[in-house]
């Protein structure tokens, strides 16, 4: 595992969406969602919200360790198990159907306003559409025919217009560094 991964906030953006959905989501649609979130957030405030590692999947842009989590492949107890259920028939819920924003105690003000614009715009498109949405939108996908290959900050900072990425970048990189000096 990463020690600078943070499950239990990944698992509260997967819980926000999930709620929104109704208590239960389709996991193509969730990893857009999440990704979307963290791209919005990186473009007004130089920052992701998770800070996971981006990479181009067949489907598009993903959160490389998150999906990990919505994949059930992480046995650790996380954080993640308190607001998401296992993956069952291509969907995740929540593990608590009265889960509300006032739950995700994870999550900033201003996350969560970011959260709320990209399901306004994205909530209501099916699986495929926001897939072919960000093949088309995201120019920082790149198709790694059958396989993955990462998308460097640098690069989604670059389409996002930003002029410092390289600066944007380490900045995030050195956050990850700190919070692995603290990790037990």
């Amino acid at each position: 595992m990463k020690p600078w991964f943070n499950a239990r906030k990944a698992a509260q953006v997967a819980a926000f969406f999930a709620q929104k959905a109704g208590g239960r989501i389709n996991v193509l649609k969730l990893t857009k969602l999440v990704y979307l979130a963290d791209r919005n957030h990186m473009k007004a405030y130089d920052y992701p919200i998770i800070g996971d590692e981006f990479v181009s999947m067949p489907h598009g842009p993903v959160n490389s360790m998150t999906l990990n989590y919505i994949d059930g492949c992480v046995s650790e107890n996380s954080g993640w198990d308190e607001f998401i259920t296992d993956r069952d028939r291509h969907c995740v819920g929540l593990t608590n159907v009265n889960t509300t924003v006032d739950d995700l105690d994870e999550l900033s003000e201003s996350e969560i306003t970011t959260l709320q614009a990209v399901w306004g715009e994205f909530g209501h498109m099916g699986q495929f559409e926001i897939r072919d949405w960000t093949h088309q939108n995201c120019p920082e996908w790149e198709d790694p025919d059958g396989s993955s290959n990462p998308i460097p900050y640098e690069r989604v900072f670059k389409y996002l217009g930003k002029t410092n990425v390289e600066y944007l970048g380490d900045r995030i990189r050195e956050e990850r560094r700190v919070r692995e000096a603290f990790v037990e």
